[in-house]
């Protein structure tokens, strides 16, 4: 088996390309296959190194590595310029300088449905002829059968004026080259495909197999957007989700597990996934559930584990201690410095929260919260849990009425991780800094 992925690099990676280059590398590993990485560079005005970077990026990101390329379609002019010629010699292409409005004319004198038939002439855009007679059927692995009858199909122009070919010419002579054997892509291809069809049968050669992946919708049924939350691979990055909780979730968009299981390593993806259990109906991006799946990952890792992945993606050091009492409180890696930076930052400034717990009532319970701490043999989290419900027990309070205002003026918020361990990890001395700061502020 060999497949590719062949992005065109007009700027970052989206997430429905990503599960295509997925969708591609679990073939590729779970049927001994190769994956080949093409970058459909010909617009040159879009193409840019940066783009193509941008897309590479992404890929190392995910983890999905590739056997072959990156080979740019735009290098391979020379080529597909000879197989071009070879059409037009052969009388499967021909040139004519017709136009828009020439297509018009002509379905206006034989009828709406029917399909465009130039004039070949000396100069002008070179187009592919289409039998007047019979049909293409497209085999598609996930759709069945889809058969476009020759008469409706216009002759499609393959190659400009210049001789520069255009996409549906230039992807299959690519993918003869390069011996692919499957074509996996989006279904906004699938009306691509009778065109590259027809280019196979007039070059002679067998077409790969090919499969046309559902499109990707938001959770309110619409196509996916920037409305939606990420859009692409890096701002999933930039969000702090692990990629391997990402090739998960995209897995599990469209295709199922026969054993309908949600939490799948990548070992268990390359060994289950089959593109024929690939559903035809659109599949629905849901970031909550991704959020959600994603925390199921993170609290996988061990603490030194998470640890590294956090200080790679905040750019900070020494963070073990505050990760271990922070883990069970994040979904995702950008959860982990609104929840605790505090430790490192001091506190915040959270207005609302200082008004409601540190009020007349909320300093007295600190004050007798900060005597209970400052006589405390040894700070550790068994010795502060019995220091604290002790003073909740001789307050006649609720926790919170005492565990609160400690948790504003450590951390200026009414979040952060659990209150003794918080205390445990700032030591006595920061802790009982905090604890008088807020006693004596404004």
């Amino acid at each position: 088996m060999r497949v590719r992925f062949a992005p065109s690099p007009t700027g970052a990676l989206h997430i429905g390309g990503a599960r295509t280059a997925l969708f591609n590398w679990l073939m590729a590993r779970g049927n001994d296959g190769t994956l080949v990485l093409r970058i459909e560079d010909t617009d040159r005005e879009r193409s840019t190194p940066e783009n193509v970077e941008q897309i590479l990026d992404a890929l190392r990101w995910l983890e999905l590595d590739w056997d072959e390329g990156p080979v740019s379609q735009y290098a391979r002019a020379d080529r597909h310029a000879e197989a071009l010629q070879g059409l037009l010699d052969n009388g499967h292409a021909y040139r004519t300088s017709a136009t828009a409005d020439d297509v018009k004319a002509y379905k206006e004198q034989h009828g709406a449905a029917a399909g465009f038939r130039g004039t070949e002439e000396s100069h002008g855009a070179i187009r592919l002829r289409v039998p007047d007679e019979g049909s293409t059927t497209v085999h598609d692995l996930i759709r069945g059968d889809t058969t476009f009858e020759h008469r409706h199909l216009d002759d499609p122009v393959i190659a400009r004026a210049d001789g520069s070919v255009l996409y549906n010419f230039a992807v299959a002579v690519d993918d003869l080259d390069m011996e692919i054997s499957h074509v996996v892509r989006g279904e906004d291809h699938l009306s691509n495909t009778p065109k590259q069809l027809l280019v196979y049968e007039a070059l002679g050669v067998t077409p790969p197999t090919f499969a046309h992946l559902p499109l990707l919708h938001g959770p309110d049924g619409k196509k996916l957007s920037k409305r939606h939350g990420a859009a692409s691979v890096q701002e999933l990055r930039d969000a702090g989700y692990l990629p391997e909780a990402v090739r998960n979730y995209l897995a599990l968009l469209g295709w199922g597990d026969p054993d309908d299981e949600t939490i799948l390593s990548t070992s268990q993806l390359v060994d289950r996934f089959d593109i024929t259990r690939v559903s035809k109906n659109p599949a629905r991006f849901d970031e909550q559930k991704l959020r959600w799946l994603n925390g199921r990952y993170v609290r996988e890792l061990t603490t030194a584990q998470l640890t590294t992945r956090l200080e790679g993606h905040t750019g900070r050091t020494g963070l073990e201690p505050a990760v271990a009492i922070s883990r069970e409180k994040m979904q995702t890696l950008e959860d982990f410095w609104p929840l605790a930076g505090f430790i490192f930052d001091g506190p915040g400034d959270d207005p609302k929260a200082r008004e409601k717990w540190l009020d007349d009532e909320g300093r007295a319970a600190l004050a007798d919260a900060r005597v209970a701490l400052a006589d405390l043999p040894a700070f550790d989290v068994s010795s502060i849990d019995v220091a604290l419900r002790q003073v909740v027990e001789q307050r006649g309070a609720k926790p919170k009425q005492v565990f609160q205002p400690i948790r504003v003026a450590l951390a200026g918020t009414a979040v952060s991780p659990g209150i003794f361990e918080t205390l445990e990890v700032l030591g006595r001395d920061e802790s009982i800094r905090r604890i008088d700061r807020a006693l004596t502020s404004g």
